[in-house]
């Protein structure tokens, strides 16, 4: 499942950038393609159990692709698969996707107590 590497992916950045330190926080923009945001938060809550990542807050920026249409004119965000290959008002398949698919680690929190020091 996309979301599954996805989030596995996000954890393995955090826990390389954290060093060995508690991370409490995570922010990741998600651009692109349509992802169901609970999923991915799960998903990156299941990846973190066991890590230094574990019980981390997260949040998710979504920035989902425009769909902008040439036959009606309509433009508007990319809510489903299907809105990247027609045109959700009148189904014409002569569309413009337009957007960001990057998924970012923008930032981490980490504890101010460092792990390990008595």
């Amino acid at each position: 499942m996309h979301e599954t590497g996805l989030s596995e992916a996000i954890v393995t950045a955090a826990v390389r950038r954290a060093a060995g330190r508690r991370v409490t926080g995570l922010r990741v923009r998600v651009g692109g393609h349509p992802v169901d945001p609970e999923v991915v938060t799960q998903g990156i809550q299941l990846a973190a159990a066991g890590t230094v990542a574990a019980d981390a807050a997260v949040d998710l920026v979504l920035e989902p692709m425009t769909v902008r249409c040439h036959d009606c004119g309509r433009s508007g965000p990319v809510t489903d698969h299907l809105a990247m290959v027609a045109c959700p008002q009148c189904g014409g398949v002569d569309i413009d996707v337009t957007g960001s698919d990057d998924v970012v680690l923008e930032s981490i929190t980490l504890d101010s107590v460092e792990l390990g020091v008595a």
